[in-house]
Formats: structure tokens, C-alpha cells, sequence
């Protein structure tokens, strides 16, 4: 089987996951999120974007409905023994199926968890469940229970995340190389792929973040590319990715001389990440950390031009997105722990001046400090 863990590892976090479950009387969760299937089996697929679930019960036992086209993919990534297939046809409808191998299971009246809030269960998905499930069992958002138990990384992924950092790393060296006047961001974008896939990384859960010019001032990844100019500035971010856990960074990178603008906003983005450095640790929580990242923009007049996130929680994680569910945002009471892999983001967008500034990296936190994975430092970026 292609798996990236010990079963030992998997053992252990199957009793977390029930342990958990027992604390909050559920029967059985049926898991959506493909992060969860992964992080409990192996299961490794893009699967996903068609209805498929992971019942757990209370006692561990597992069963996988899914569609023919991942049967194998199942067998050969996951330790999931007893899978089920639904049959593609006209009218189809899964979560009939679904309710019929609950009956099997000896779950009718039970107390079930649904995980809601993912990528893996479209409205549609959601609407046909509530229908059957219904009169059937009792059910229970259980959206967050496995994403919190997937905080503190082992050992293990901490390794795989530490090789993404590396990977994160080599691709910024490739944007430093060719970022240039005259340079096409294409060049740039390919480059730092290729060398992540090179140096047998994955593909990331979204697309990389390219943009420069006006584009710069852009937080998401956008169609078309673009010829970097001899005044110009380029906004990146990208994370390097292994057994789909994944290390983000992000920078802006200067071409000609710095304005003063410039250089101002960068000064704040150091400086706010800098602050934020003697907070992220244990006794802190994710709201604190917002905080400090306002407290700093804030001071400086930059509250207008600051996002209301300054970063998130990052580990194994599917497409569309590499985030985690837990943001460092106002008012987030999660508490930072040991052991959890957290990228951390400044993002000035000065429409006024029409100057972008942005400055990320990804830290595993500790006892005490938290740890930079980059071995880059937090410096001001010019071509």
C-alpha cells in the first residue's frame, strides 16, 4: 500500500478520533473532508468532487462509500478494508445508499456526526443527506471535530512539513533568479513549480498567488500572465507541498529602486511579524496573535489597507484550498499549542499609492519560540 505513515501512527490517531467521539456521545461520524479520510487511512484521491464518505463508528470499525473509479485507489493508498461502491446511473442517488448500509451497521436512532463544513459536501450533497437521515438517526454538526484534532502534528508530519519548507525555500530561490525587468511572470510561475515537482514535491492544494503592477495588489490567483516592467512589483505566494502537507510563503518582491512607500510598508510588515514572533506560543491564542498584527498596522495608519486575517493553521490539506480551518483572526479563542505548523501573513494593499507589500512564512511552534521553517530571512526582496 502507498502510505506515508506507520500503522502504528494510524492506530493512535483512530484512538484519538473515538476517544474524542465518545466525549461527545456520537455513535458514528460520517467524514466528508478528504483531509480526514487521509489523516485516519492513507486514503489519497481527488475523489472527492463526487459523493463519497468515511463511516467511523464508535468502535473504530470503518466503511468507505464511494464510486467505482476509486474502489482501487482505496485499496492501494488507505488501510480501509471493507469498502463500498454506489452505482453511477440515471438518477442516482447515493445518500440512499448511504442510509442502507447505515441500517447495516446497526445505527437506526443513533447519534451521528456529520462533517458539514468541507470541500468534499456540495449543498446538494447536504440537502440529500438531511432527507434520508431525517426520520433515521439523530445528527450532529461535527465539522471541526477531526480538523482540531489535526492541530498538533506528530513527529512524522512535522518531518513531511519540514521537507515542504525546503521545497517552499528552493522555489523562491527560483523567483529571486529570474525576477527581473523584461522577465515574464510565466517564466517565474513555471520555474517554481518545477522545482518543488523536481525535488519530489506535490502539487499544492491551490494555486500559486502571481500578480504584478496593478495585479500585485491581488490576494488570489488570477488568469493571464504578465511582463515585468523596469519600475514594477511582484506579489508571490506559494507553499511547497509533501505527502500533502504543506509550507507556505509569501513575498513581494521590488523591481528598480524601492519608493519610500515601499520601503515603509515593508518596515511594517517586518515589524508586525516580528511582534507577533513573541506571541506565537503556548498561553497565546490565535485571536492574540491577530491582535498584535492590527495593534502594529494600526499604529502605523495602515488600518485601511490590512486584511482581517493575518494567517492560518497548515498541514496535510486538498484542493481548493491549503488552509486550515482555524485563522488567526478577531476574537479566535483557539489556543496555540506545541506542535502545530502555522503560517503567518502580512498583507499591505495600498490602493491610494497602488503599492502592494506582503511577508509570510511558515513556523512550527514550540515550548517557547516559535520556529521559522524558512531558511529565508524576513528582508526586503528588490531585482
Amino acid at each position: 500500500m502507498a502510505m506515508h505513515f506507520s500503522e502504528r501512527e494510524y492506530t493512535q490517531r483512530m484512538d484519538r478520533l473515538t476517544a474524542q467521539m465518545r466525549e461527545e456521545k456520537l455513535d458514528a461520524i460520517l467524514l466528508f473532508a478528504q483531509e480526514s479520510m487521509y489523516w485516519l487511512t492513507g486514503y489519497d484521491t481527488f475523489g472527492y468532487c463526487f459523493f463519497q464518505t468515511l463511516v467511523v463508528k464508535a468502535d473504530g470499525s470503518k466503511v468507505l462509500l464511494t464510486r467505482s473509479a476509486d474502489l482501487r485507489q482505496a485499496r492501494h493508498t488507505s488501510n480501509i478494508s471493507d469498502i463500498r461502491v454506489w452505482v453511477d446511473r440515471a438518477n442516482a442517488d447515493p445518500s440512499v445508499d448511504l442510509k442502507d448500509m447505515l441500517n447495516e451497521l446497526d445505527l437506526l436512532g443513533a447519534r451521528i456526526g456529520v462533517e458539514y463544513d468541507t470541500h468534499g459536501m456540495t449543498g446538494h450533497t447536504a440537502h440529500l443527506i438531511d432527507r434520508q437521515l431525517m426520520n433515521f438517526c439523530e445528527v450532529i454538526d461535527a465539522s471541526l471535530l477531526v480538523g482540531k484534532l489535526r492541530l498538533i502534528k506528530s513527529e512524522a508530519e512535522i518531518a513531511f512539513t519540514t521537507e515542504a519548507a525546503r521545497l517552499a525555500d528552493i522555489a523562491l530561490d527560483e523567483a529571486i533568479r529570474l525576477t527581473r525587468a523584461g522577465a515574464n511572470e510565466a517564466e517565474i510561475l513555471s520555474a517554481m513549480q518545477a522545482a518543488i515537482l523536481a525535488g519530489g514535491g506535490d502539487y499544492p492544494a491551490n494555486e500559486f498567488v502571481i500578480g504584478s503592477g496593478a495585479d500585485a495588489l491581488l490576494c488570489r490567483y488570477k488568469s493571464g500572465r504578465r511582463t515585468l516592467s523596469e519600475r514594477d512589483q511582484l506579489t508571490l505566494e506559494w507553499a511547497g507541498a509533501s505527502a500533502h502537507y504543506h509550507a507556505a510563503m509569501m513575498r513581494t518582491i521590488v523591481i528598480g529602486a524601492p519608493e519610500p512607500r515601499q520601503t515603509e510598508l515593508f518596515e511594517a510588515c517586518r515589524d508586525a511579524i516580528e511582534a507577533i514572533e513573541l506571541v506565537l506560543r503556548p498561553g497565546n491564542t490565535f485571536g492574540t496573535v491577530f491582535d498584535v498584527h492590527a495593534r502594529v498596522m494600526d499604529e502605523r495608519g495602515l488600518a485601511r489597507h490590512r486584511l482581517n486575517a493575518c494567517g492560518y493553521s497548515l498541514g496535510a490539506r486538498f484542493s481548493p484550498s491549503w488552509m486550515e480551518q482555524q485563522m488567526f483572526h478577531a476574537g479566535n479563542p483557539q489556543e496555540i499549542a506545541p506542535g502545530m505548523t502555522l503560517f503567518v501573513h502580512m498583507i499591505i494593499m495600498d490602493s491610494e499609492s497602488g503599492f502592494a507589500m506582503t511577508l509570510g512564512q511558515t513556523y512550527l511552534t514550540t515550548e517557547d519560540a516559535p520556529k521559522p521553517l524558512s531558511r529565508h530571512p524576513l528582508s526586503l526582496l528588490t531585482a
